[in-house]
């Protein structure tokens, strides 16, 4: 009965991960051999990692990625033109901690968006918040957001994106009426400039 009520309450204080581990310390005999201390330092552990996994879920929901791809799936023996050496720099996701771009060439059809997506699911396991969006449909939603008044929020939820994925820039017509309004006459929004790193996918 004490057991069922120290759940609750650890329950109720949502340590969710606590109480997960505290039911299997008491359907494992040989967590009871343990010191206090040991015992404590585990339940602690699996708080962590259970907040961990619950923030990673999050991220990756709000990112909606459009393929579900990791970049642990490279295979670096088909020549698609991928070295090892510049996914290992990028998978480290220090080029968006410090606000770097990426350019991801090559023709229709050889692996872009994969690419993109993995390196958006690699972001997101590191803590990164990632939108990702396909250029028309990114222009639809900012024609939707300046008729209904929502374009100040939209904006700062992009704004809050640590890493924004553009797929399909160049099939886009550039022709949303936010970027005619935003930048003076000009239809054309600015390409964003792309810094040294620039990977070619080439299956």
């Amino acid at each position: 009965m004490l057991q069922q009520q120290t759940l609750d309450k650890l329950r109720s204080l949502r340590l969710v991960g606590i109480a997960q581990a505290f039911e299997q310390q008491l359907t494992q005999p040989a967590t009871q051999e343990l010191a206090f201390e040991d015992r404590f330092g585990l339940l602690v552990e699996q708080e962590i990692l259970h907040r961990d996994n619950r923030r990673m879920a999050s991220l990756l929901k709000a990112a909606k990625l459009r393929i579900s791809a990791c970049v642990e799936d490279i295979d670096y023996r088909h020549p698609r033109g991928i070295e090892r050496s510049a996914m290992s720099a990028l998978t480290s996701s220090q080029w968006i901690i410090r606000h770097r771009n990426l350019g991801i060439t090559g023709p229709t059809g050889s692996g872009k968006t994969w690419l993109a997506c993995a390196l958006g699911n690699q972001a997101c396991r590191q803590g990164l918040s990632v939108r990702y969006f396909r250029v028309p449909r990114l222009f639809e939603s900012l024609r939707i957001a300046h008729a209904n008044g929502t374009y100040p929020r939209f904006m700062n939820q992009l704004a809050k994106a640590e890493l924004l994925i553009l797929d399909d820039w160049g099939n886009s017509k550039n022709d949303c009426p936010t970027a005619q309004r935003s930048h003076g006459g000009d239809r054309r929004p600015p390409r964003p400039q792309i810094d040294p790193y620039r990977l070619s996918a080439t299956y």
